[in-house]
């Protein structure tokens, strides 16, 4: 199966609601990727995909990148250097349990929107919600290799 067809649209809009949700709590940036095909180390191209995607560009360095590999059934979360440097080590550690236990049930979206909101929440304790904030990236679901246009 492609990563482009993965997801409903039902379930798309529901993974963006939860990312809008999350992001009232805190000025953290959120976002979800989806691939179909891995080649390499998924903490590796998680981070290529970061960058990529221009999440290094927030302006408090607070973004987040949930990254999915369907064929090889693997996944990453990525925080930027500004979380990297004040959340406590193992800060994605309860999200990931949740992701993978709902991941193992079946429950791809359910996972991750619930490990979403889960991010929401511990970002906020760090990176509050100020009423300046603006949404600096997109709150969509990127699909394929973002260098070779049709790998969705």
């Amino acid at each position: 199966m492609k990563a482009s067809s993965f997801l409903t649209k039902e379930q798309q809009e529901q993974l963006r609601a939860s990312i809008r949700e999350a992001e009232k709590k805190t000025s953290g940036e959120i976002r979800i990727h989806i691939e179909t095909k891995l080649a390499g180390d998924v903490l590796d191209r998680a981070a290529w995909i970061f960058k990529r995607i221009g999440m290094d560009k927030t302006a408090d360095h607070n973004g987040v990148l949930f990254y999915v590999a369907l064929g090889p059934r693997k996944f990453a979360i990525i925080g930027d250097k500004g979380i990297n440097a004040r959340a406590p080590e193992g800060f994605w550690n309860n999200i990931s349990d949740v992701i993978r236990k709902n991941f193992l049930e079946g429950r791809f979206t359910e996972g991750l929107s619930e490990g979403i909101l889960m991010a929401g929440t511990h970002l906020s304790e760090h990176f509050p919600y100020r009423k300046d904030d603006i949404n600096e990236l997109p709150d969509d679901i990127s699909f394929g290799d973002p260098d070779k246009p049709g790998t969705v």
